[in-house]
């Protein structure tokens, strides 16, 4: 299966295929503070798996990841690993965006307060095991 998403404006478009390795919602301060948002909801895909059309740029957040975004609207549409092969891929940014749901919540230690997760799913205060 091939699933495609892009940025705002368009000028970058992907594709991902094959299934994720898995899905979930990361409410860790840098996740946070990389999307300007609660928390990154995303799909973690195989690198090689991506196919990436378009001008992004990269900002190093870690030293385990590089965000990626559309160099033109700013949209951010990747967290890279670094060392390794996966990628988590934004779940918004795919044109289907409810292909994916999410599976459990990690690093709800530093989720923000008026969050509330009663969706059932699992809840780690770090990483997933």
């Amino acid at each position: 299966m091939v699933r495609e998403g892009g940025c705002l404006c368009g000028a970058v478009r992907f594709k991902c295929e094959g299934e994720p390795v898995n899905v979930r919602v990361c409410h860790c301060r840098n996740c946070q503070r990389a999307m300007g948002s609660p928390f990154f909801a995303r799909a973690l895909f195989e690198q090689s798996a991506i196919t990436i059309e378009g001008e992004t740029a990269r900002y190093s957040s870690s030293d385990l990841l590089d965000r990626v975004f559309c160099r033109r609207c700013g949209t951010r549409l990747f967290a890279w690993r670094k060392a390794g092969t996966m990628a988590g891929v934004a779940l918004a940014a795919f044109d289907d965006r409810n292909a994916f749901v999410p599976t459990a919540h990690t690093w709800v230690s530093e989720k923000m307060d008026w969050v509330r997760l009663d969706d059932g799913l699992p809840q780690y205060p770090k990483i997933a095991p």
